[in-house]
């Protein structure tokens, strides 16, 4: 799994580092230079750039943020606080702390390098790129947030404001920064963005995670000079999903500030025995996520515990299904990977984890505590199966049912089961499957916890099931 991994690039005695974060897709920076350090859109824990500061022996003078994050807390606050860094964003922002607003164009030192401040509304108000130059004053890559991605461009709709602005108003200043700002620049420098595939801040990001410039002049649809703006507007706007419910409450978290990564981790890492962990979550209404996999977690799980599987794109439907941010969580987890876990959920603004099973679901069995499960089945079984009086439901995202799915499967989006409890039945047999496995069990784990009891997960998904017999529609 590429959880967290970095690219190292070293010009002379400039070194920059690409940190990448898979379960997020998203990519922070670490740029040095003759004794300072920058940091770009920090991840929320700060220990990892502050050890890499040490080793390199470098101090960490400046933190650049290319724009109010919506789908994960920046740690910029926390690694101010702990190096002293200043904390520096683009034109428009307004934060509830102390920072530097740059004036566009600023050119701001470190070591022998320097960057220019580019202002680039339209993903939001205040989105800028920072332009790296050189020793020589040499363009050499720029670091451009959600306003630019390798493939795509960000999505205009996340700083829409009622009577003020809308997202073609957005999308027409997306345009006009793009092409007034980065498209003249040179076709050498290197494109590093904030995010790559798999991303809800855009719509077809490639999985590459930089580029030159010059490619991308090449090949991304968004910088064509036929593109019209009207054409770009339609292109935006047109067939963008709903952003999921956390995004405003990361914003937020982002602009007005958030608790201590430490005090966090501390609150989430208190073992509890089975009885407490039972008490606390009736006395404090907290959700049981199970984090374990999905195979494991149909074989035998909490009653009313949700699975969200810590090996799969953990952060974000945590993110898409827990529509409280604040909620208490009751972790269980594989044993060693409660930090992991806890840290994954602060990562996307979930600071209200309160404790975990310690010696995870063997120490729940042992205690003699009430089990719940959830009948499973390969694809090859459920093909032999007479399905006559159940319903089978295909909870992959619409863009992935239509091109072909079973044909009597109903597409049911895992992203929109909270609006779709309605449209469901109690007492009805439901044949659950995605494309692999792992949503499919997340999907039935919240009916389970609602109250549904007739449910089969279908194993491996629609990987398995195109393999089988079955009638297929395309």
């Amino acid at each position: 799994m590429n959880y967290f991994c970095s690219l190292k690039y070293i010009v002379q005695q400039m070194k920059i580092e690409q940190i990448y974060t898979g379960c997020l897709a998203q990519g922070s920076y670490f740029i040095s230079n003759n004794g300072e350090a920058v940091v770009i859109d920090p991840l929320r824990e700060s220990t990892p750039y502050i050890e890499k500061a040490k080793t390199e022996n470098v101090t960490i003078k400046y933190i650049f943020e290319t724009h109010f994050h919506a789908d994960f807390v920046s740690g910029h606050i926390d690694l101010a606080k702990k190096t002293g860094a200043t904390i520096i964003f683009g034109p428009n922002a307004k934060p509830n702390y102390d920072c530097k607003i740059a004036t566009d164009g600023e050119i701001i030192k470190l070591g022998n390098i320097s960057f220019k401040v580019l202002h680039t509304p339209g993903h939001t108000l205040e989105s800028t790129c920072f332009l790296l130059l050189d020793e020589n004053e040499i363009p050499h890559s720029i670091y451009t947030g959600d306003t630019l991605f390798i493939g795509d461009v960000g999505r205009p709709d996340l700083a829409q404001k009622a009577g003020e602005l809308t997202s073609q108003d957005l999308a027409g200043l997306l345009f006009d920064s793009l092409r007034e700002k980065v498209m003249p620049l040179p076709n050498n420098i290197v494109v590093y963005p904030a995010h790559g595939a798999g991303s809800a801040c855009g719509k077809n990001m490639s999985k590459e995670t930089f580029d030159l410039l010059g490619n991308q002049k090449l090949y991304n649809y968004a910088l064509q000079n036929s593109l019209s703006k009207q054409d770009f507007i339609t292109e935006l706007t047109t067939n963008i999903a709903p952003p999921p419910s956390y995004f405003a409450d990361n914003v937020r978290l982002n602009k007005q500030g958030y608790a201590s990564i430490d005090s966090v981790m501390q609150q989430g890492l208190q073992p509890l025995t089975a009885q407490q962990f039972e008490e606390k979550a009736n006395l404090q209404n907290a959700l049981i996520l199970d984090t374990r996999k999905p195979e494991d977690f149909v074989k035998g799980f909490i009653p009313n515990s949700i699975f969200i599987g810590i090996d799969g794109s953990f952060a974000p439907w945590v993110g898409a299904l827990i529509t409280d941010i604040n909620q208490p969580i009751l972790i269980l987890a594989d044993e060693s990977r409660e930090e992991e876990v806890i840290k994954r959920l602060a990562r996307v603004g979930y600071d209200n984890a309160i404790g975990f099973l310690q010696g995870g679901f063997i120490a729940w069995q042992n205690a003699g505590k009430e089990i719940d499960s959830i009948s499973s089945i390969s694809a090859q079984q459920f093909a032999e199966t007479n399905t006559t009086n159940a319903t089978t439901l295909d909870v992959r995202k619409c863009s992935e049912y239509k091109p072909e799915h079973l044909a009597k499967a109903i597409n049911k989006p895992l992203d929109s089961i909270n609006e779709q409890m309605n449209e469901l039945n109690k007492s009805e047999k439901y044949f659950i499957h995605c494309a692999g496995g792992y949503r499919s069990v997340i999907y039935a784990s919240i009916l389970k916890a609602r109250g549904f009891e007739n449910l089969v997960n279908i194993e491996s998904g629609y990987a398995a099931l195109k393999l089988t017999e079955l009638e297929k529609s395309y």
